[in-house]
């Protein structure tokens, strides 16, 4: 049980690491260099400065890249384990679940960044955040919910009310703006 939480742990940083590399790929890609990496326990933020200056295509194009390698590598992952590589599984399910956890339209994650610089381009910027602030609350109402039905039915598995408290304390709590 603890190798297998470990190996679960272990194939979750990777698949974080490839999706921070993937913003970082982009970001050079598009001539926008980071101007500092902070590492913390919750999270991995990427400070650009220069974001500003970047077109909105730029900005969707860095903001998306990041899931868009973890969909990239669980599709690989998944093809080589169905070529009888029954380890690769968990790598491939990592990247496909940090993907699809950081298209969620919340503002601290890069779904609720993309609706940012969409909403932008449409609305003024204090509409856009309480579109993404109702929007986000509507999507974790339901996922706390199910992850209070998770920890009740598995009496130990509390990992997904504790995201979504976490995701809904970012809400309350952020002071400063979108950018």
């Amino acid at each position: 049980m603890i190798l297998n939480i470990f190996l679960g742990f272990l194939c979750c940083v990777m698949a974080v690491i490839i999706h921070e590399c993937g913003h970082l790929f982009a970001m050079l890609i598009c001539k926008s260099p980071p101007d500092k990496i902070k590492i913390s326990l919750f999270e991995i933020k990427i400070t650009n400065s220069s974001r500003q200056l970047n077109t909105t295509r730029q900005n969707i194009f860095i903001i998306f890249f990041g899931p868009l390698v973890n969909f990239i590598c669980f599709i690989l992952f998944y093809l080589l384990y169905l070529c009888n590589s029954e380890f690769l599984l968990p790598i491939a399910m990592a990247n496909l679940c940090t993907g699809l956890f950081n298209m969620l339209p919340v503002m601290s994650l890069d779904g609720g960044q993309l609706m940012h610089v969409i909403l932008c381009g449409k609305f003024s910027e204090k509409s856009a955040e309480k579109i993404i602030n109702i929007t986000a609350l509507i999507i974790l109402f339901p996922l706390t919910v199910l992850g209070f039905t998770v920890l009740l039915n598995s009496k130990y598995n509390f990992s997904l009310l504790f995201v979504c408290i976490y995701l809904i304390a970012s809400l309350l709590f952020r002071n400063n703006g979108y950018y």
